[in-house]
């Protein structure tokens, strides 16, 4: 007798333990199942150029005019048009950027930091003491949001010793298995235009990223670039594609406001009239 109420007292306290881990098992998942919130992407302002500074005035006001919280706002690069040097522009761009409601993120493209007569560490420079670091990461509602300067890789260039890569692998396992998104500016894909196919980013560099895209629970990746709006697959990762504010190829300013619901992201695109 005294033998069964031993091993009654060990089992009932593994019970317990086993009902307690499935029960926050449970509990996590249904809080990621809950979880609903909206943020917006902008991209390819190119402050300096043309009617450009109006176009993204009124972007800020279509914004600040939605009826949804607005968690943050990411822009995804060529936020500047080869202007970085000149600090009005940069001062007119922070003034217009800066009456948005929402937080801010700002993401380099390949018309901010400059290559051309070895401007990159110079103007990398700038951008960080004004728009803020190239690579940075930010949690919003237990979902991991990576803001990652790209270029390096789409072009095959370094950066004073910048790992981009490196920099997204240790992100990614810093997650720890929390949902991550990734924006950055230049699409690792084909680019279609004029007519023509153009080569994405070189072959082994693509491969690479998409195998880390794919490592983790990655559930989109967000960028800008091709002036236009796209859908491509690296591997089971989605790649959305906005048009831009600018008006180049004719194009009608816009924005996108992303909604993440029950572990999924969809967007919607908005026009400025």
């Amino acid at each position: 007798m005294k033998k069964r109420y031993f091993l009654f007292a060990l089992v009932i306290p593994c019970l317990l333990v086993m009902v307690w881990a499935l029960a926050g098992t449970g509990s996590k998942e249904e809080t990621q199942r809950a979880t609903h919130f909206y943020f917006v992407q902008i991209t390819d302002t190119h402050f300096g150029d043309a009617d450009n500074t109006e176009r993204a005035a009124r972007t800020v006001e279509a914004i600040n005019k939605l009826p949804m919280r607005i968690e943050f706002v990411v822009h995804t690069g060529d936020i500047l048009n080869n202007e970085i040097e000149n600090s009005t522009v940069v001062d007119e761009t922070l003034s217009t950027m800066g009456k948005l409601a929402a937080p801010i993120h700002f993401v380099p493209g390949n018309h901010d930091i400059l290559r051309d007569q070895n401007k990159e560490q110079a103007t990398a420079t700038i951008f960080k003491k004004r728009f803020g670091p190239l690579c940075h990461k930010k949690e919003y509602n237990g979902i991991v949001f990576l803001f990652v300067y790209t270029e390096p890789l789409a072009k095959g260039f370094t950066l004073n010793g910048l790992d981009v890569m490196g920099w997204v692998e240790q992100s990614l396992i810093e997650a720890a298995g929390k949902p991550v998104i990734v924006l950055h500016h230049t699409p690792s894909v084909e680019f279609f235009y004029d007519n023509e196919m153009h080569q994405g980013w070189p072959q082994e560099v693509r491969q690479k990223w998409n195998a880390l895209m794919n490592s983790s629970d990655v559930k989109a990746v967000i960028a800008g670039h091709f002036h236009g709006g796209e859908l491509h697959w690296l591997g089971d990762v989605p790649l959305y594609v906005s048009s831009p504010v600018a008006g180049y190829r004719g194009r009608q300013a816009t924005f996108r406001i992303f909604e993440y619901r029950s572990g999924k992201l969809g967007y919607r695109t908005q026009y400025i009239h």
